[in-house]
């Protein structure tokens, strides 16, 4: 089997704040909007987010107000930058940038829906 392509619907009570967040902070633009629905790619397309409204009819009644188990991880080259962007947008930081045992320095921080992005650089070793 052959995947086509991988796309990461995110649920949102709110789909301008959130839309806003992943713009400002992870520089994706804007492929698509609606007023239900919002497609975001990153400058070469490579990456993806969908953004739906939350009661939409499309969202799986299972996933409504349900979603657990699941973070977003966003490799960067430097999460020291990063933060201070996060902070001067007052963003949620859940937790500072700190060195893991696994060679990364990483933070973590909630996006207005709710979700949580871990955001990593590799340590300079």
């Amino acid at each position: 089997m052959k995947i086509n392509r991988l796309l990461t619907n995110i649920c949102s009570d709110n789909l301008e704040l959130s839309k806003s967040f992943y713009t400002s902070l992870f520089d994706f633009r804007v492929d698509f909007t609606s007023d239900w629905f919002v497609h975001l790619i990153s400058e070469e397309r490579e990456l993806e987010i969908g953004i739906i409204a939350n009661g939409h009819e499309l969202v799986p009644e299972q996933a409504r107000n349900n979603i657990t188990g699941v973070y977003l991880t966003f490799v960067i080259e430097d999460v020291d930058t990063f933060f201070d962007k996060a902070k001067t947008l007052a963003c949620e930081i859940l937790q500072a940038p700190e060195a893991t045992f696994y060679g990364q320095k990483r933070m973590l921080l909630a996006a207005p829906e709710g979700t949580v992005c871990d955001v990593s650089s590799p340590l300079n070793t």
